[in-house]
This record gives C-alpha cells, structure tokens and sequence, in this order.
C-alpha cells in the first residue's frame, strides 16, 4: 500500500464554512496538509467535484493508478446506484467515510448506495475518519 486516492463529493469543498456544528471548522485543505504530513512515507492525494460523472471517471482511473480509494460522496452516497456500480467493479479496496453519522441524520440520509460495495465504513467520527481509513487501509492491505 503506497497510493491512496481521497475522493469527496458536493459542497465538501466548503468545509469549515458549512454547518460547523456537524462538520467543524477545519477546511478539508488545511485537514489534508496534516493528513500527508502524517503519513509522509504514502502518496496521498486528494480530489474533490461537486459533479457525479466526474467522481465515477476519477474512481475509473484511480482503479489503474492507486493502491486504494478512500471516499465520501456525501449527497451522492444516498442517490448514486453510478458511483456504487463503479466501486463494484473496481478490483482496488475502496474505504467509504462520513464526517457525520449519516445513520442519525435525516430519513433520507440513512440509506448509502455504495455501503454493500466498499471493504470498510467509517461515519461520525469527523475528519478523523480519513486518518482512521488510512491506518484500516495500512494495516489491512
């Protein structure tokens, strides 16, 4: 294991700004400078888009280019059967995360499209829950 690909969905660009008390006050960047500053002997690398296509064309590629995936497709996690296609075909792990516990959230956030489809799933533990995936990832593959 040496290239892990986060990926994050709509509005997680707008960490820190948004909903502070679910989602805190860190930006995901700032979060991501001490995620890699921990874990400087792995590739970390980051891509966020607001856009579905985009997410399921980055997990396609990140299939051939990294070791595995860590994502949180926030909105799309409970509307996307795209993206969990993807993830199912896909012959790398693939770690889903959630800042919040989205099975405490709202009716229509309980449902996950792409739960049945990853080797792991971390929710409520906040940005933590991408250092956790990496360790689960390091230790398991």
């Amino acid at each position: 294991m040496k290239k892990i690909l986060i990926i994050n969905g709509p509005n997680l660009n707008l960490l820190g700004k948004r909903q502070p008390e679910i989602y805190g006050n860190l930006s995901f960047e700032s979060f991501f400078k001490e995620l890699i500053s921990k874990f400087s002997e792995y590739q970390i690398d980051y891509y966020q888009t607001n856009h579905e296509g985009d997410i399921i064309d980055k997990l396609q590629e990140a299939d051939t280019i990294y070791d595995a995936v860590i994502i949180n497709p926030a909105g799309y996690t409970h509307t996307s059967i795209a993206i969990g296609d993807t993830i199912l075909a896909m012959q790398i792990p693939v770690v889903e995360v959630h800042i919040s516990d989205i099975s405490k959230r709202e009716n229509f956030r309980r449902y996950s499209y792409i739960s049945d489809y990853v080797v792991h799933r971390i929710m409520g533990k906040g940005l933590d829950g991408y250092e956790m995936a990496v360790h689960y990832l390091i230790e398991n593959y």
